[in-house]
């Protein structure tokens, strides 16, 4: 009990009952205090009429009662009520004491003990001490508990509709989208097929130049691009994220395994359909990213990002060795080479190895039949068809999910169902990737000037062509001058080829 608490029972020992109030508003977004103001004077004005002492008043301001929240103005006046404080309650309502049956029992415990009684402005007083009074209390608190659910449900609603709306709901600027602007604009209702008129001011607008960068992302990474490659990309470009901050791995995967970029609703991270707003990427190729992104099986680099094109690519072809080689300057040597990964055996100029391998890739790429070595079309693939296949998949978990709920579907056929519906989407999400995936040799093959292609893809890029294309072992070169009169050892850098014939 704080010293000016105990002060203010000794001023009342003249007779006067001791009485402190309690104020509680769940929501003050303007951070006015109005709610609770306008209580505190009809609180006061309860304690004046009945010549009540007040000795305290306890203030829990924007803190819900429902939602489990601590609440520091409501745990201390309990702890000054159990030392004596007072022997009368004041509220607004009963709800603005609790809204938890938790809650109340703790009180009504409380009230028992100590003598305290309770007063409130709308439900006037209410006499724990009495089984009637606590009946009534606890009528009183499942109302205001069901209240509160209800209004809990309300809200649900209709967060989930402006997630279908595709309507700001606060907290940080996802990249890609701008702030809401206030306009208005027509659309056509899906339904009646009539103009109605918008009002945007909750509605998010995509920014052309993030929406872009958004649109290139993608198409990296089905490209066989990286992530890592790509916030690269974001740090050499200057591209921050929306709160200006460098561009993270963390960020960039999310980012580019956001719905939102599909035009697809999240809301409690499920998927409920088709949002209102004009998406910035394709389904089809959202989808094969996220396929991408989420393999178990999918390669990434260890360690640093690679400098050279066969670093950790290239294999070991020294005896039976199975390992791959690296770049190395160590060994007194005055320039990189390729080293097994073991240390054995001497290394071979990198520089040199790759320009060979270079050279081989776009003389190969360059011949007539080079078409032969593309994968074969995906344009058979029917994508909206697929696209409706899934919606129905996922209207199918839906509708099981709201059956196990109601009760009307029991555990064994509702597992079942959804099980067998996972395999079926993921199936579905399967054939959507193989119809966005580009190949990466699709930028090289019938190009006017292959090496100038080449060269503009970027080392990334260039590594991805060489996993598609080729596999390149580094034998144990011959010692001495080779027949062109050079030192370097071509015949020991053998390529098997996974594509068409061997060149």
């Amino acid at each position: 009990m704080s010293p000016q608490l105990r002060s203010a029972i000794d001023v009342a020992a003249g007779g006067k009952t001791r009485a402190v109030i309690y104020l509680r508003i769940s929501q003050d977004r303007a951070g006015a205090h109005l709610g609770v103001d306008r209580q505190r004077e009809d609180c006061e004005a309860l304690a004046e009429r009945n010549g009540w002492h007040v000795v305290e008043t306890y203030i829990d301001n924007d803190i819900s009662a429902y939602s489990g929240k601590k609440r520091p103005g409501y745990r201390q006046m309990l702890a000054d009520l159990d030392q004596g404080a007072a022997t009368v309650v004041v509220a607004w309502h009963t709800d603005r004491l609790h809204r938890s049956p938790t809650e109340l029992e703790e009180y009504i415990d409380l009230s028992e003990r100590r003598g305290v009684n309770t007063h409130t402005c709308q439900a006037g007083p209410i006499d724990l001490s009495t089984p009637s009074g606590r009946m009534t209390a606890r009528i009183l608190g499942a109302v205001a508990r069901h209240e509160s659910e209800h209004k809990g449900e309300r809200v649900a609603r209709a967060r989930r509709q402006k997630a279908l709306r595709g309507e700001f709901m606060g907290g940080i600027r996802p990249f890609g989208w701008g702030l809401p602007t206030g306009e208005k604009r027509t659309k056509v209702d899906r339904k009646t097929g009539n103009e109605v008129e918008v009002d945007e001011l909750d509605m998010l607008k995509a920014v052309p130049e993030e929406a872009e960068a958004l649109r290139y992302w993608t198409d990296e990474i089905l490209s066989g691009g990286s992530v890592r490659g790509l916030v690269r990309w974001c740090h050499d470009k200057g591209v921050t994220t929306s709160r200006g901050n460098p561009m993270t791995h963390t960020d960039m995967r999310d980012m580019l395994m956001r719905a939102r970029n599909a035009g697809i609703a999240v809301y409690r991270g499920e998927e409920v359909g088709r949002g209102q707003w004009e998406p910035i990427v394709d389904e089809s190729k959202y989808r094969a990213v996220v396929a991408i992104l989420t393999d178990p099986g999918r390669k990434t680099t260890p360690g640093a990002t690679p400098k050279w094109l066969g670093s950790l690519l290239f294999r070991c072809g020294r005896g039976e060795c199975p390992h791959f080689v690296y770049v190395t300057q160590s060994g007194g040597r005055s320039y990189p080479s390729y080293r097994c990964q073991t240390g054995h055996g001497g290394g071979r100029r990198s520089e040199v190895v790759d320009q060979y391998v270079e050279d081989v890739i776009v003389e190969r790429l360059s011949r007539d039949d080079a078409h032969d070595l593309l994968l074969a079309s995906a344009g058979d693939v029917d994508v909206s068809g697929l696209q409706a296949e899934a919606e129905q998949i996922r209207r199918r978990m839906k509708d099981l999910g709201g059956l196990f709920g109601a009760g009307q579907l029991e555990l064994a056929p509702f597992t079942e169902g959804m099980d067998t519906a996972r395999a079926q989407l993921e199936g579905v999400t399967q054939q959507l990737a193989r119809a966005a995936t580009r190949d990466p040799l699709v930028d090289l093959v019938g190009a006017p000037d292959v090496r100038k292609a080449w060269k503009a893809l970027g080392l990334e890029r260039q590594r991805n062509v060489l996993r598609a294309l080729v596999e390149v072992t580094l034998k144990t070169p011959r010692q001495g001058r080779m027949p062109d009169g050079g030192y370097f050892d071509y015949d020991a850098v053998v390529f098997q080829w996974k594509r068409g014939q061997d060149a």
